[in-house]
């Protein structure tokens, strides 16, 4: 179960290590098994793809089968309740909005004489969204839908496709059907696991070869897209998930425990952290979390993850809080604090930022409408939310005029020719010559 610690201490500072120390799980035999699968669809393509399909997951599903029909679409469209369409249109038009702030324009410069600088902003041009399809397809990650196609429609992406695993009789969540109607989605294929990264980014004779490639999924999913990029961009690498709230005094302990388990409950590898400068806070949320979680259906995970990853640091005041916060980066930051915008510039290193007792982390999670594609395991240090951003390429743009050539060349040769590089110098210098 989850502790109390007083921070620093040295078993303040011990469990700490034990939690940002963390690494995913890659074992040798998984490196070996996915790049045997990666290897087999970039040499076998269809034939490979639909005979781990058959072998995994759906056995009768062919290869005529594994693109969504139109006619499936709409027959899901059909199934899915309007209470569920309501839902998943209000959190679709509150993501797109978000979104749509983010979009950057190319830019052109005259400042310098004769001289034209400036920057294409350029859609990639296919984009591969992965959506799990959760246990045999009755609990889809229709929010996956959501984050990964939305900022890339609304980046330009010319074609936007979905894989997903199918379900044993080959078909799939009309849920997620509904979801990729809403967005916009161009194409839907039956494919999960590695072996639906590999078509993604390599292509087969049926799934087209894809540019950027996006979304959540089991640690073979993960470990593939960590093979296959360079070959294709992608998002990240995710870790498992993670919390950290930072509360005073004054904060609900039944909400700060509820928040701590809404986390913990994902994987037993996630990790969720209170720090605060109140001691009777922490034992009063340590009771509170020993209270709800048996109630949760998904207490054995959310126990193992609690009991391994999971930590109540006792600090001076918050000041120490937010350096504790900044040195483990976390994905989600939550402030259960007074005046919790009074605090934003001491924030320097964090996934998504939660203010105060009513924005609990699930409102990022499906409606607010930021990304909660986020950066883990530290990596908020230097890394970004999912966002158009992913989805755009920047291509620079020079004009030199002759004037401007010559009044620079003698700085281009000098440099040129302190690398070792002569041919540099002498494109320089022909055009010299040529004046001439």
């Amino acid at each position: 179960m989850i502790k109390v610690f007083e921070y620093p201490s040295g078993a303040g500072r011990k469990r700490l290590d034990a939690i940002i120390n963390r690494d995913l799980p890659f074992k040798a035999g998984d490196v070996q098994t996915v790049g045997r699968i990666l290897t087999a669809v970039r040499k076998k393509k269809d034939k490979a793809l639909i005979g781990y399909i058959n072998k995994f997951d759906a056995p009768k599903l062919t290869v005529k089968s594994l693109k969504v029909t139109e006619a499936e679409i709409t027959k899901a469209c059909r199934q899915v309740d309007k209470g569920f369409l309501r839902s998943l249109n209000k959190a679709a038009s509150q993501i797109e909005a978000f979104h749509r702030q983010e979009v950057e324009r190319s830019w052109f410069t005259t400042d310098v004489k004769g001289a034209v600088l400036g920057q294409l902003v350029l859609p990639v041009d296919r984009v591969g969204v992965y959506v799990p399809g959760g246990r045999e397809g009755k609990t889809p990650l229709v929010s996956s839908v959501l984050m990964g196609c939305i900022p890339a429609k609304i980046a330009g992406v010319g074609h936007i496709c979905i894989t997903t695993p199918p379900t044993k009789t080959g078909q799939v969540n009309p849920h997620v059907l509904a979801a990729a109607r809403r967005v916009g989605v161009d194409t839907i294929f039956k494919a999960g696991s590695a072996w639906g990264v590999a078509a993604l980014a390599y292509g087969t004779e049926t799934i087209p070869k894809v540019d950027v490639l996006v979304g959540p999924g089991n640690i073979y999913v993960t470990l593939a897209k960590k093979l296959v990029a360079g070959t294709v961009g992608i998002d990240m690498i995710a870790g498992p998930s993670e919390i950290l709230v930072i509360a005073d005094e004054q904060a609900d302990p039944s909400y700060v425990a509820a928040d701590l388990l809404s986390q913990a409950e994902h994987d037993p590898l996630a990790s969720a952290i209170l720090v605060t400068p109140s001691a009777p806070l922490a034992k009063e949320v340590l009771a509170a979390v020993r209270e709800q979680l048996a109630g949760l259906p998904r207490r054995t995970i959310a126990a193992a993850a609690l009991e391994a990853y999971g930590a109540l640091f006792v600090v001076s005041d918050l000041s120490e809080a937010f350096e504790l916060a900044n040195d483990i980066a976390p994905e989600h930051l939550e402030l259960h604090l007074k005046e919790p915008f009074q605090y934003l510039d001491r924030i320097r290193n964090a996934g998504a930022v939660f203010l105060g007792p009513f924005t609990p982390e699930p409102v990022g999670d499906y409606i607010a409408g930021p990304n909660h594609v986020l950066p883990t395991a530290g990596t908020a240090r230097f890394a970004s939310a999912l966002s158009v951003n992913t989805f755009i390429k920047k291509t620079s743009v020079v004009y030199y005029s002759e004037e401007a050539l010559k009044r620079d060349a003698s700085d281009i040769v000098r440099l040129a020719e302190i690398e070792g590089l002569a041919a540099h110098a002498g494109a320089v210098r022909i055009r010299e010559r040529q004046k001439r």
